[in-house]
């Protein structure tokens, strides 16, 4: 994104002693978000996907225990992009991915970093209070809309170390989280729109790739 009650074992992928039994014998790996910041400026960024990439339509699998290693693989990379978009979050299957985990940092610019990584993330309540928030998207580069959701969310995912977190969310930070995870269903923020919002935003995006603006 660009700023301008369900069962958790089976929802989360995979039964706990899966998780740990896989993440123990990876002990040597970081857990925690910091631990793939050092060193971010140098990393070249992931290539992000841009509309329409058929990736972007399609729902995104669970991430298991032994995806992991790999998981975390792609870190680096994912991070270095989202901050040199500039970005505030990034999904999967924004670089191609098609598994269900996305990066989250709404820090203001000047502010210290607060990167998360959500796997296997679901909503379990929202408010119903709505909130209506301007939106943009990475893969939609110059496109932005306003865009009604609720006003604030409680989230439940697993993080890097397999532990199932569950975090309240409002203002920014529940609307990223929700655009993020939208991306997880195949879903972009113009499907939120009328029909004729998103067509004119969709070609006028279309227009300005093949001028090879972004």
């Amino acid at each position: 994104m660009v700023e301008h009650p369900k069962d958790a074992s089976s929802a989360l992928g995979n039964a706990p002693q899966d998780w740990h039994k896989s993440l123990t014998l990876a002990t040597s790996q970081s857990m925690s978000e910091f631990d793939f910041l050092s060193g971010i400026d140098a990393v070249p960024p992931t290539p992000i996907l841009i509309a329409p990439a058929p990736v972007l339509r399609q729902v995104a699998r669970e991430v298991r225990a032994e995806d992991m290693a790999f998981l975390r693989e792609q870190l680096p990379g994912m991070f270095s992009a989202m901050y040199k978009a500039p970005g505030i979050g990034l999904a999967a299957p924004q670089v191609g991915l098609g598994m269900r985990f996305a990066l989250v940092d709404v820090a203001e610019e000047d502010a210290p970093r607060e990167p998360m990584v959500l796997i296997n993330p679901e909503i379990i309540t929202d408010s119903e209070q709505m909130a209506v928030r301007e939106e943009g998207c990475l893969s939609l580069p110059n496109q932005y809309a306003e865009v009604i959701r609720p006003e604030s969310i409680r989230v439940r995912y697993r993080d890097l170390a397999g532990e199932i977190i569950e975090r309240d969310a409002d203002g920014l930070l529940a609307t990223c989280i929700q655009h993020e995870m939208d991306h997880l269903d195949g879903v972009l923020f113009v499907d939120h729109l009328s029909t004729l919002k998103r067509n004119m935003i969709m070609r006028r995006l279309a227009k300005e790739q093949k001028l090879g603006r972004r």
